[in-house]
């Protein structure tokens, strides 16, 4: 196993830590690829980590049982606490979640991108909170 780290190391552990917290976390990819990748990196990025998730590949196929699933395509069913938005859109079904979580990358495409989501979910009057993480 490989300790990862950037974005990607980040992600992996905000996912683990909001799983740890006792939540039922859907993580929003841009494609199926991106949501291999991750899967893959959810089993490898820290020695001993153990985050239970699966892959969500079309609407309806939701297993409530798995408390991490990752999305591309598919609306998540049934009830979560936390969505993590690795999209560079906001999904229309975020308002469903207790929590939304962004993670902005350090290139200034995956900063403007995330201002915009910013300014949307500010207008619509949602309690924001900002941290800004070094690797």
């Amino acid at each position: 196993m490989v300790e990862h780290g950037g974005r990607d190391g980040f992600v992996c552990r905000l996912i683990e830590k909001a799983f740890g917290l006792g939540n039922d976390v859907f993580v929003h990819t841009p494609s199926e690829n991106e949501a291999r990748r991750l899967d893959e990196l959810l089993w490898t990025f820290r020695q001993g980590s153990f985050v239970p998730h699966e892959i969500v590949t079309e609407p309806g196929a939701l297993d409530d049982a798995c408390p991490v699933l990752l999305g591309y395509g598919a609306e998540p069913q049934g009830k979560r606490s936390v969505l993590v938005n690795l999209h560079d859109e906001v999904p229309v079904f975020f308002s469903r979640f207790e929590r939304v979580l962004e993670v902005l990358g350090d290139d200034d495409t995956q900063r403007a991108t995330g201002r915009t989501r910013y300014s949307f979910y500010r207008d619509r009057g949602y309690p924001l909170e900002y941290h800004r993480v070094s690797a």
